[in-house]
C-alpha cells in the first residue's frame, strides 16, 4: 500500500491535469501553462545533464554567426544566427539560457500543433495528440542541441498551420502569414524546399484547387514570401550561391548505392523516432485494415488535404536524394511531425476515452521528471566517459587565452583563429566577445594588423601549429587544460596558443 500510494496520487494528478486541458473555458490558457512547464523542465534537465560537456559545436557555431550578422553564411541561411543575436541581446550568454532558447523551438512547434489540431480533432484527441508529440525525442532530447534543424520546428509548424487555414478560408491574413512563414523556413535551412513543395502538392491534389488558385490567397502568399526572402536571394547571387556548393561538397555526389542506403536509413530512423507515439495511438485505436488505410490516405477530403500536407514533405526528400545523389539523414525530418496527431487520430472510428488521455499524460509527465532525477548521474557518466574536449574545455581555455592576451596588450581581443572546432568554443565562451576567423568573412590585413589575433589548435595538430608559428611577430605558448566536474577530474588536453599582438 505504501508503494502504491504515490502512484495513485500521480494518477489523480494526471486526471486533474487532463480535466484542465480539456476544459472548454480554460484549455488554451492551461495548455500554454503546461507548455511553459514543459520547456522549463527540459531546460533544467539539459542544464544539469550537459553540465560537464560544455556547449555543442552547433550551438557555439550559431554564436559565432551572431557575432558577424549577415544575410547568409557559408553553410546555411541566417535565421538561426538572428535568433541567437536577438536572444542574447536580452538574456545573459550562459548555458542555462541557451538551453532555454533551444527548448523554445519545440515548445512553440507544439503550440502550433495544438492550434492546428483544432481544425481536425475534438478536444480529447487534441490533448492526446499533444501528449504523444511530447514523447518524440525530436521535441526534447534532440531539441536541446540548438541548430538549424531545431529552428525549423516552429517555423514549419507555423507555416503548415497558416497555409492550411489560408487554403481552406482563402483569407488574406493567413495567406500573408503563410508567405512570411515559408520565407522564414527557407531562411532557416534550404531543406525547407521540401515543405514548400509538399504544401504545393497538397494544394494541387485537393478538390478546391480551382477556387484557391483563382483567389488572391496564393499570390499574396508568394508575394509576401518573396518580399521577406528577397534580401537573402540577393546575398546568394552576390556570393555565388556558396551554401549550395558547400552542401553538395559535404553531402552530394554520392554513388547511387550510398544514396539508397541513406534514404532507407532516413525512413528507418525517422519512423523509429516516432515509433512510440505511433504504436500507442494504434493500440488505442485498434484499427482494422480498412481503418488503417483510411488513416494513411483518408477518403474524406478535408482530412486528405492534411494527410498530403504530412506525407509529401516527408517523402519528397527521398525522391530528391535519389535523383541528385545527396546523402540525407533521419535527423533532418525533425520538423516534419506537426500533423502526425491529425493523421493518427482524425479517423472518425478512432475513439479516445478519458482514461486513455490520462494514461498518455502520465507518460508525458513522467518522462521529463524521471530524466530530471537522472540528470546528475548522466552528467557524471558523461564526465567519466570523456566529453568532447573542444566543448568541455572552451570556457577554461578562453580564460587562459584572454589572460595571456592581456598580459601582452591592454586592447580587447577581437579575433580568434586556428582550428575551427576549438575556435568556435573559445569565441562563444570568451568574455571579450571576439569574432572567429575560420569559415567566416575575413577582415582586411590592415584590420588584423591593427587589432591582433590569437590562433589556437590542439598541441598534437602539427600542421596547424606550424602554420600558426609562421605568423610574424607572434608569441607561442602551450597549455594543458583539465576540467573537473563535481570533483571528478577529466582527461587533460594540451593546446597551442599563438598570440599576434596589435601592430601599428
Amino acid at each position: 500500500m505504501r508503494i502504491a500510494a504515490p502512484f495513485a496520487a500521480f494518477d489523480r494528478a494526471a486526471g486533474r491535469f487532463r480535466d484542465a486541458l480539456t476544459d472548454p473555458a480554460g484549455c488554451e490558457r492551461n495548455v500554454l501553462l503546461a507548455l511553459v512547464a514543459y520547456a522549463l523542465l527540459w531546460t533544467l534537465y539539459g542544464t544539469i545533464a550537459k553540465g560537464s560537456q560544455g556547449l555543442h559545436y552547433d550551438m557555439a557555431e550559431a554564436i559565432v554567426w551572431s557575432r558577424d550578422l549577415s544575410l547568409g553564411y557559408l553553410k546555411h541561411p541566417p535565421l538561426a544566427a538572428f535568433i541567437v543575436w536577438l536572444w542574447f541581446g536580452v538574456f545573459p550568454l550562459a548555458e542555462w539560457s541557451y538551453y532555454l532558447l533551444a527548448m523554445l523551438m519545440p515548445t512553440v512547434a507544439l503550440w502550433f500543433a495544438w492550434r492546428l489540431s483544432a481544425d481536425y480533432l475534438d478536444i480529447e484527441k487534441r490533448v492526446m495528440g499533444l501528449a504523444l508529440l511530447m514523447l518524440i525525442p525530436f521535441f526534447n532530447f534532440h531539441a536541446l542541441k540548438f541548430n538549424v534543424n531545431t529552428v525549423l520546428m516552429p517555423v514549419w509548424a507555423a507555416t503548415t498551420f497558416w497555409f492550411l487555414r489560408s487554403y481552406r478560408t482563402r483569407s488574406g491574413v493567413y495567406a500573408a502569414l503563410a508567405g512570411v512563414g515559408a520565407a522564414a523556413c527557407m531562411l532557416g535551412k534550404y531543406w525547407s524546399v521540401f515543405l514548400l513543395a509538399g504544401l504545393f502538392v497538397a494544394s494541387l491534389i485537393d478538390h478546391r484547387r480551382g477556387l484557391y488558385f483563382r483567389s488572391a490567397a496564393p499570390w499574396i502568399t508568394v508575394a509576401a514570401g518573396l518580399i521577406v526572402l528577397a534580401p537573402h536571394l540577393v546575398w546568394l547571387y552576390r556570393n555565388d550561391f556558396a551554401p549550395f556548393g558547400y552542401a553538395v561538397g559535404i553531402h552530394g555526389a554520392r554513388p547511387f548505392a550510398v544514396t539508397l542506403k541513406a534514404v532507407l536509413g532516413y525512413f528507418a530512423g525517422s519512423l523509429g523516432y516516432v515509433a512510440v507515439p505511433a504504436i500507442v495511438a494504434l493500440v488505442i485505436a485498434r484499427p482494422n485494415r480498412e481503418t488503417l488505410a483510411d488513416m494513411a490516405w483518408p477518403r474524406e477530403r478535408e482530412r486528405r488535404l492534411a494527410a498530403v500536407a504530412f506525407w509529401a514533405p516527408f517523402l519528397l526528400p527521398a525522391l530528391g536524394a535519389l535523383a541528385s545523389g545527396i546523402e540525407i539523414t533521419s535527423l533532418w525530418s525533425m520538423p516534419a511531425w506537426t500533423l502526425l496527431p491529425v493523421l493518427l487520430l482524425s479517423q472518425p472510428s478512432v475513439t479516445v476515452a478519458a482514461v486513455d488521455t490520462r494514461r498518455i499524460l502520465i507518460a508525458a509527465l513522467a518522462l521529463p521528471l524521471l530524466m530530471l532525477l537522472a540528470s546528475p548521474l548522466i552528467a557524471v557518466m558523461a564526465q567519466r566517459a570523456g566529453p568532447q574536449p573542444a566543448a568541455a574545455h572552451a570556457r577554461l581555455l578562453a580564460t587562459e587565452i584572454e589572460r595571456a592576451w592581456h598580459a601582452m596588450t591592454p586592447l580587447p581581443l577581437r579575433f580568434v583563429g586556428g582550428d575551427a572546432e576549438i575556435t568556435y568554443g573559445v569565441v562563444a565562451a570568451a568574455v571579450s566577445r571576439p569574432r572567429a576567423l575560420p569559415n567566416m568573412p575575413q577582415p582586411s590585413e590592415a584590420e588584423l594588423r591593427r587589432s591582433g589575433v590569437v590562433l589556437v589548435c590542439f598541441a598534437e595538430d602539427a600542421e596547424c601549429s606550424r602554420a600558426a608559428a609562421r605568423v610574424p611577430a607572434s608569441r607561442g605558448i602551450e597549455t594543458a587544460i583539465v576540467r573537473s566536474y563535481l570533483g571528478l577530474p577529466g582527461a587533460p588536453r594540451r593546446y597551442s596558443i599563438v598570440i599576434v599582438p596589435p601592430r601599428p
